[in-house]
């Protein structure tokens, strides 16, 4: 066995271990062996930006784009966003680049549909869109692509409860991201609330928010808005009002100013 192979087999091995680790939601040895694995890569010629032609430079390529999709989902698990763009970074040419070396991942849609619902749950629309527009026909018919469009234009429109309701995701992995679009539309809604209404009751407050336990809802409040106030059922945003109107810009006197300053002006012209 010649030297490429052997190296190949190693990683291969390495690599048998980082998939365990992660479906284990073993995190910590993940990423013990996805570090190795990274040294391990720096080996392989046959990889970009190289790309040489060696008698192992299918299953290096391979290889490599299966290590880089499992960085990715890792990234998910650890909640880490920065890692995720990293290494999605680097997955993202096995995709373009490689199509007339390997066969297609399975995990390709997955992966650009996570890549997507992260630019959409980072609000960066012109990236997410310009991402779109690079995608084949083929892929914007995939249940991984399409979900995402749907969210997006759902939130374009305001349609928040298509947002917040339960949906069938094409991957575990989704769920941190819609997890996060969903806690985002919560807090545009708690916004309305707040301007709208002076108090909500648990129930009414339950149908807006999309919760269908009182517990849930209790929980969302005093993480997220403890200076709302529960009594009797009720959820009341009067004591949020209050310190608004107090902060509120003095319109009048802002109208008056700005008058005297072009009244001053028209005098020196």
């Amino acid at each position: 066995m010649d030297s490429g192979n052997s190296k190949v087999l190693e990683a291969q091995r390495l690599y048998g271990r980082l998939e365990t680790s992660i479906f284990a939601r073993n995190f910590d040895s993940a990423r013990a062996f996805l570090n190795q694995l990274k040294v391990k890569l720096t080996e392989f010629s046959g990889l970009p930006p190289l790309y040489r032609h060696t008698s192992t430079q299918v299953e290096e390529l391979k290889l490599a784009r299966s290590i880089l999709e499992q960085a990715v989902l890792l990234s998910v698990g650890t909640e880490d966003q920065e890692s995720f763009e990293l290494h999605f970074l680097q997955l993202k040419p096995y995709y373009t680049d490689t199509r007339h070396l390997i066969p297609p991942s399975n995990f390709e849609y997955i992966m650009l549909g996570l890549n997507l619902l992260r630019l959409l749950v980072q609000n960066r629309i012109a990236e997410f869109h310009t991402e779109l527009e690079l995608l084949s026909p083929e892929a914007l018919k995939n249940d991984c692509i399409k979900i995402v469009v749907e969210l997006e234009q759902a939130l374009m429109e305001g349609a928040y409860n298509h947002v917040l309701r339960s949906r069938k995701v094409p991957h575990d992995s989704y769920n941190y991201f819609i997890n996060l679009l969903a806690k985002t539309v919560r807090d545009e809604i708690a916004g309305c609330s707040e301007k709208a209404y002076d108090f909500l009751t648990l129930d009414d407050a339950k149908t807006i928010f999309k919760f269908t336990r009182d517990q849930d809802l209790m929980t969302y409040i005093s993480e997220e808005h403890p200076d709302w106030e529960i009594r009797n059922r009720c959820v009341y945003f009067q004591k949020v009002k209050d310190f608004s109107l107090c902060k509120e810009i003095p319109s009048l006197q802002l109208i008056n100013q700005t008058l005297g300053y072009a009244r001053e002006l028209e005098r020196i012209v």
